[in-house]
């Protein structure tokens, strides 16, 4: 840079004028190049797209999954900027039909973590199936990487449907060839309930984690969620 500045210095007027100005213009394009917002260049927008679970419901709004899992990302240091998609109550289709708007221009990779109100409303595997196989193929249309996140369904609606139910989302993650990520509730379900564990992580309606409940889930899922930003960060730049 200090040959440009004494370009910049020493050439005086008239016959120089022009070089001084080329010389001038090529300082500024530097120092905007490394300036601060040049670095945000490589920032990754991550939308999750989810129902009550990524939304945050009964929780106070920083300790709900988005604002745990970006205070994570940040500690970890990753250029990661996450946008909370989750709307409580939201099905497989409720999530579709809001696919559009949720993918803007921005948005390099999404987390997907849909199916739970399905399987609560005891709605057919098969149909929860097809809409999330329509959100990812439109995001893969999109060039949008995706990190799918799955459910364990329960007994409740028989041995057929939670077959039916658990073998969607391997299914779907293999056919599109996106991340996966088993059971969004793994971390603590994986855990006994002897002494009161569960009630420990969870909300009194023991469907929804509390904020260390989240904490265990943002433990798990923050090292996929760098593997999702890394794979925006490769991807071919789409038209």
């Amino acid at each position: 840079m200090g040959g440009l500045l004494s370009v910049v210095f020493r050439c005086g007027y008239g016959a120089c004028a022009a070089l001084r100005k080329a010389a001038a213009v090529g300082l500024l394009v530097l120092l905007a190049a490394l300036s601060p917002l040049a670095a945000t260049a490589q920032t990754v927008t991550i939308a999750a797209l989810g129902d009550s679970l990524t939304q945050g419901y009964g929780l106070p709004a920083q300790d709900g999954f988005v604002p745990q899992l970006q205070r994570w990302l940040d500690a970890k240091g990753a250029d990661i900027k996450l946008v909370n998609a989750g709307v409580s109550g939201d099905t497989t289709r409720g999530g579709l039909r809001r696919l559009d708007w949720t993918l803007t221009p921005d948005v390099g990779g999404m987390i997907v973590t849909l199916g739970g109100n399905d399987l609560l409303r005891g709605i057919d595997p098969a149909f929860a199936k097809q809409n999330l196989s329509k959100i990812l193929a439109e995001s893969q249309k999109r060039g949008v990487e995706v990190l799918l996140v799955g459910l364990v369904a329960s007994k409740n609606f028989g041995r057929d449907y939670k077959a039916a139910f658990d073998a969607m989302y391997p299914a779907l993650a293999e056919q599109y060839g996106v991340l996966y990520q088993r059971d969004f509730l793994g971390p603590i379900t994986a855990k006994t309930d002897t002494a009161g564990l569960l009630a420990k992580y969870l909300q009194g309606d023991r469907l929804h984690p509390n904020a260390q409940g989240v904490a265990l889930i943002v433990d798990a899922l923050g090292p996929r969620v760098m593997e999702l930003a890394e794979a925006v960060r490769k991807a071919p730049a789409t038209q």
